[in-house]
């Protein structure tokens, strides 16, 4: 991916390695920082992140690819083996009720967002991903690349969720993190089926709220099986240039390992988007099944995304129980 220039949010010397802590369980996480490494841990500096994505620096945003890493890795099973029982999360919807008039298209979806962060040579870089339900109202489901480099990488910085950007309009304002979280074989292996992340967000958008809060939460499902049907969004560069949602739909099928595939045609920028059984077009919610992880260079009307097994649900809980209240 180019690397673009950019002013830090605050000028100085290059940030260090960001530390990472993980659990026995396999998530690790680290608290979101800056590009010059601060913690964004206070609603000052929140703030200044959201300040520093003007609209000129997310025109030049390079939308992340989803080409299979080089060095990536799978499990080596090959047969579909659910790891234990069905569960799920249900949807909720916001509880701040908007007095403005903002109107959904048809499957576009107000929890599912566009991100933004900057990548550790300064390049200015984009994912989606959408907002779960949880007790806190504080979490976003993407891509575990959309958080962390993987293998030999790091941690994003100054990474912000925008949730139903269209063409440069921010209708619920704007949500920055305060940890980013990922599966420890995505961080340390780039194992595909672990490419998983949850952004746990600071108070924001245009109410100064939580984000669950302010546009809802779909809800989460694991061991499902590998054959469900489902509707993807997100904000691929090839439709509409990234600048609005675009959707999917259709049945899933297993890729090997622990993985599903699907028919689409979204290219780069849909990395990190949800992948929704029961997708309800009149309300925007439903059940985050999988997200967008990779497809072949530059797209074969086909694209993967990690089985959700206990895994997420241990993800899931994980970037829950740190999480402020």
């Amino acid at each position: 991916m180019a690397s673009l220039a950019l002013a830090l949010v605050v000028t100085g010397a290059p940030a260090e390695a960001k530390p990472s802590t993980s659990d026995r369980n396999g998530n690790t996480t680290s608290v979101a920082r800056t590009s010059d490494g601060r913690a964004i841990t206070s609603e000052a500096v929140a703030k200044e992140v959201a300040a520093f994505w003007t609209p000129e620096r997310m025109a030049k945003a390079v939308d992340l690819d989803f080409a299979r890493p080089a060095r990536a890795t799978e499990s080596s099973h090959r047969a579909p083996k659910p790891d234990g029982p069905v569960g799920a999360v249900a949807p909720v919807k916001p509880s701040i009720a908007s007095g403005d008039d903002i109107r959904v298209q048809l499957n576009e979806s107000q929890t599912v967002g566009k991100v933004y962060f900057t990548t550790p040579t300064g390049g200015l870089a984009s994912c989606s991903a959408s907002t779960v339900a949880s007790g806190k109202r504080r979490l976003v489901v993407t891509a575990g690349h959309c958080v962390h480099q993987g293998r030999g990488g790091t941690w994003y910085s100054n990474w912000q969720f925008v949730p139903r950007y269209r063409n440069g309009v921010r209708p619920f304002g704007t949500f920055v993190a305060y940890n980013l979280t990922t599966r420890t074989a995505w961080a340390s292996n780039s194992n595909l089926d672990e490419d998983m992340g949850i952004a746990i967000m600071n108070n924001g958008g245009i109410y100064g709220a939580k984000v669950v809060e302010t546009v809802g939460g779909n809800g989460l499902r694991w061991n499902y099986g590998y054959n469900v049907y489902v509707t993807a969004l997100g904000y691929p560069s090839n439709l509409g240039g990234g600048e609005s949602q675009y959707f999917c739909q259709g049945n899933t099928w297993h890729a090997g390992g622990q993985q599903i595939r699907m028919y689409c045609n979204m290219t780069y920028g849909s990395s990190g988007g949800p992948w929704l059984q029961e997708y309800n077009d009149q309300t925007g919610y439903g059940y985050i099944n999988s997200v967008v992880s990779h497809g072949d260079n530059p797209g074969n009307g086909q694209f993967d995304g990690p089985y959700f097994d206990n895994d997420i649900k241990s993800l899931y809980d994980y970037a829950e129980s740190i999480s402020p209240a």
